[in-house]
């Protein structure tokens, strides 16, 4: 079996949009945030580190839900 590149080539999908300075700027801090949250509640609160752990991720998995939902808006209104 060939693959015929001259029909490869023309197929080829448009370059991913590039991500803003702004956006890579919030994603480092809700990170920044992410991680202080576990430290407060590890070292401040006394919670165990697994509690921490599970509390910190938690709310992470809750930022990337909003942000995949708002996501989802903006891409269907275009």
């Amino acid at each position: 079996m060939t693959v015929d590149r001259d029909v490869i080539a023309e197929h080829e999908h448009a370059p991913p949009d590039e991500v803003s300075r702004a956006t890579v700027v919030a994603y480092a801090l809700a990170a920044a945030l992410l991680v202080g949250w576990f430290l407060f509640g590890w070292l401040v609160l006394r919670q165990g580190f697994v509690d921490s752990v599970g509390e910190s991720a938690g709310a992470g998995f809750a930022l990337l839900l909003a942000v995949s939902v708002v996501g989802t808006f903006r891409r269907s209104r275009r």
